[in-house]
């Protein structure tokens, strides 16, 4: 846009909801390029047609072309470009998913990237309608000509073609080379599995949320699980760094499935080990319920909130108002609760017989603020599991229609759980609101499935979309934390794809199995440690 418009962002920003898709505002100053050179960006988007998005730098923003077929080296092919708003500098980056029902949904990758050089006044040539451009990019070189040709339906059509120079490549197409140069990826890898979030609220030197998780904290050596394997029935084990006393490891603490042996203490202790790394993020920070079984899970378990008194000192912690420690009462009334902040704490709480790990949605430092919502599908005695599956899918449905990232998990018993993660802000009150809201408008598509009615007895066998879950003194069974089942089965994370799988059951994954299914898959559940921006309105 040329110099002296009032906002040349206007367009852009009146054609977007940034309250639901993850594209930056603009605005708040992308750090400029070295040596005042100016930056280009190709993005490969995957919208209602596949197109590219070719943009220069020019006076602060990016002046943007959308090219249907994508641009070429070949000089002796012109393409059509349409040019479309400006867009801000901070678009150059962009790199995710544009959420469905929003201007321009679908997949994005940076396809090329660089810088490039005009003319004495490169701004006046868009007005004039011919841009002479020289690119220096990973994949796009050489000089580059834009003439407009005409207006079609209130669209500028210009075309865009290589000239010749040393540069040009007969036959050349774009599509021979769909790789971001940003992250090495294809629009398919993106969509299945987006590892940056635009946070169109924050500045730009912020905007870019990794939704990678952190790398994970080194797991035991092997000579650390050696040890533990030679220790006989009990002694002291020494691993992250602390001196555990571990007792009673030949003690079985589930039956095996059909065809395993019996699941050990010893076992136990060492899944929790090798698996403290991985759902460490997801702990840190949080008190911890654990429920324990000292007998196995063929006994009487019990809740324990609050760390017993004789705990060793090191263990980290945090203390509640009111209540006492050494308290078996309910968090609510205060008391000292086992914060998982490193990977011995979790061995700890197993080596004390918890065979599940239940962390609060709240972090200690703002209690009163859930960073998720959650979504319980809890199953009825009629309800099978294609109807879990199924009402599982609608709400994936609702979230794409919504624009906002959730993420399934398999509960290990019956049902599954979908954890959306939320900015802190919103109190308990409003995202049990808005849970409901969404359950209930799920639950309208299929009511022969679902009761809302609150005592089992009363659901006459349906399942239960539990929005209740979302309240102060409720947990979430963390994810990987065992269950008390023959073989341990975990509460296992899932991508939306694997509700299609014919493996898939509630109880599937064990943890002898979630060893190798975490190195082949890796962890679909890293996207809950970056927040949705804020939890959209359902009408």
């Amino acid at each position: 846009m040329p110099k002296g418009s009032p906002d040349p962002l206007a367009r852009y920003r009146a054609m977007r909801d940034f309250a639901r898709t993850p594209e930056p505002a603009g605005g708040s100053g992308a750090p400029s390029p070295p040596d005042g050179a100016r930056r280009f960006v190709v993005q490969r988007h995957r919208a209602r047609r596949l197109h590219y998005d070719v943009r220069l730098e020019l006076d602060g923003v990016l002046v943007s072309w959308a090219v249907p077929r994508g641009p070429t080296l070949d000089p002796d092919v012109r393409r059509l470009a349409v040019h479309v708003e400006d867009h801000p500098l901070e678009y150059a980056d962009f790199e995710g998913v544009i959420p469905a029902r929003q201007y321009g949904g679908g997949d994005v990758v940076v396809w090329d990237r660089g810088t490039w050089e005009g003319g004495d006044d490169p701004a006046a040539e868009v007005v004039k309608g011919e841009l002479h451009a020289r690119l220096h990019g990973e994949k796009l070189r050489g000089q580059f000509l834009f003439v407009r040709t005409g207006d079609d339906d209130g669209k500028e059509q210009w075309l865009l073609l290589h000239e010749h120079d040393e540069h040009a490549v007969p036959g050349w197409d774009a599509e021979d080379h769909p790789r971001s140069v940003l992250s090495g990826r294809t629009n398919e890898e993106v969509a299945r599995d987006p590892d940056r979030l635009w946070r169109s609220d924050l500045p730009a030197a912020e905007a870019a949320v990794d939704l990678r998780a952190p790398a994970p904290a080194a797991g035991p050596s092997d000579d650390e699980i050696a040890a533990l394997a030679d220790l006989g029935a009990g002694g002291t084990w020494e691993a992250f760094g602390r001196r555990l006393r571990v007792t009673n490891l030949d003690k079985v603490l589930a039956p095996g499935r059909p065809g395993e042996p019996p699941v050990t203490k010893r076992e136990v202790l060492a899944y929790a080990a090798v698996i403290a790394p991985v759902v460490l993020p997801y702990l840190a920070g949080r008190a911890l319920t654990l429920h324990r079984f000292p007998q196995g899970a063929d006994g009487e378990g019990f809740w324990q909130r609050q760390l017993p008194s004789g705990a060793p000192a090191w263990l980290p912690r945090w203390r509640a108002e009111g209540g006492a420690e050494g308290s078996t009462e309910g968090r609510s009334e205060g008391g000292t609760a086992l914060v998982v902040d490193e990977p011995a704490a979790l061995v700890w709480a197993a080596n004390a017989g918890a065979l599940e790990w239940h962390a609060a949605t709240a972090r200690t430092d703002a209690p009163d603020r859930p960073t998720y919502a959650l979504v319980d599908i809890d199953p009825g005695e009629r309800t099978s599991w294609e109807d879990v599956l199924l009402l599982a899918r609608l709400h994936r449905d609702a979230f794409a229609h919504l624009g906002v990232r959730a993420y399934p998990e398999l509960t290990g018993r019956r049902g599954i759980q979908v954890w959306v993660p939320v900015a802190v802000g919103p109190s308990f009150d409003e995202t049990r609101a808005w849970v409901e809201r969404l359950s209930r408008t799920v639950g309208q598509v299929v009511p022969e499935l679902v009761s809302w009615r609150w005592g089992v007895r009363e659901r006459g066998g349906l399942a239960r979309l539990d929005y209740t879950q979302n309240a102060a003194h409720k947990t979430l069974v963390a994810p990987y934390s065992p269950r008390p089942a023959p073989g341990l089965p975990v509460s296992a994370p899932i991508t939306w794809e694997e509700l299609d799988e014919p493996w898939l059951r509630p109880d599937a994954v064990t943890v002898r199995t979630v060893g190798e299914r975490l190195a082949t898959r890796g962890d679909p559940f890293r996207g809950v440690l970056a927040p949705n921006p804020s939890l959209p309105a359902i009408m």
